[in-house]
C-alpha cells in the first residue's frame, strides 16, 4: 500500500490529507444527527402536560433549550409564549434558522472535498502525463522505468481522487435530504407547540367572556 501511495506522488498527500477530513466529518455527523438526539419524539407531549398543569416557567425552559436542536427551538417559542401567536411564531423561525446552520455544520467542508478531489486526481494525471513526454524527449522510448513512473502517477492519483470524491458526494447528499426532513420536521412540532398554547388560551378566553 504504501509503495502504492509513494508512486502517486506528492499529490497523494493531499488527497490522504481530504479522505481522513471526510472520514472524519461523516462519523461525526453521524453521531450528531441521530434522529433521537435532534427530534426526541416525547418532547411535545411532555410540553403539553407542562402545560396542562401550569409548570412552564424559566427554569423548564432552560432545560428544554439544553435538550436538543428541537428543544432550542421550542424553547423560544415557549419564551414568547405570553405573546401573540405570530410573534411566537417569528421567535420560532428566527432560532430555527440558527438550528439549522448548526446541523449543517462541516457539510462545506464535506461539499468542498468532494468538489476539489477529482480536480487534484485530474492534476496529478497531466502531472504524470508531462513527466512522461519529459522522459521520452530526453530518453526516446529507451527507459521504461521513467514511463511507467509517469503512468502510475496519472493513473493512481485518478483513481485516489475519485475514491475520495464519490463517498464525500453521497453522504453530502445524504446528510443534506436528511437535515431537510429534520426542518420539516421541527416546523410540524412547532406549528404543535403554539397551537398547544395559543389554542389552550382562546378557549380560556372564550369561556370566561361567557
Amino acid at each position: 500500500m504504501f509503495e502504492l501511495i509513494k508512486s502517486g506522488g506528492w499529490l497523494m498527500v493531499p488527497l490522504i490529507l481530504c479522505s481522513i477530513t471526510s472520514m472524519a466529518i461523516i462519523g461525526e455527523r453521524f453521531w450528531s444527527l441521530q434522529r433521537k438526539k435532534v427530534l426526541p419524539p416525547q418532547l411535545i407531549p411532555q410540553i403539553w402536560q407542562l402545560a396542562q398543569n401550569n409548570q412552564i416557567n424559566d427554569s423548564t425552559i432552560r432545560q428544554l433549550r439544553a435538550n436538543s436542536p428541537l428543544g432550542i427551538v421550542l424553547a423560544a417559542g415557549l419564551i414568547n409564549r405570553n405573546h401573540g401567536r405570530e410573534i411566537m411564531k417569528t421567535s420560532i423561525e428566527e432560532t430555527g434558522r440558527q438550528v439549522v446552520h448548526e446541523l449543517e455544520r462541516f457539510l462545506n467542508t464535506l461539499g468542498t472535498i468532494a468538489l476539489i478531489s477529482p480536480y487534484l486526481g485530474l492534476l496529478g494525471t497531466v502531472t504524470g502525463i508531462i513527466e512522461i513526454f519529459s522522459a521520452m524527449g530526453a530518453n526516446g522510448l529507451g527507459n521504461p522505468a521513467v514511463l511507467a513512473s509517469g503512468i502510475g502517477i496519472a493513473l493512481i492519483t485518478t483513481a485516489a481522487g475519485l475514491v475520495v470524491a464519490i463517498p464525500s458526494v453521497f453522504f453530502h447528499r445524504y446528510f443534506e435530504r436528511l437535515i431537510d426532513g429534520y426542518v420539516l420536521k421541527m416546523e410540524e412540532e412547532s406549528l404543535k407547540l403554539i397551537d398547544i398554547i395559543h389554542g389552550d388560551r382562546e378557549r380560556d378566553d372564550g369561556l370566561s367572556s361567557k
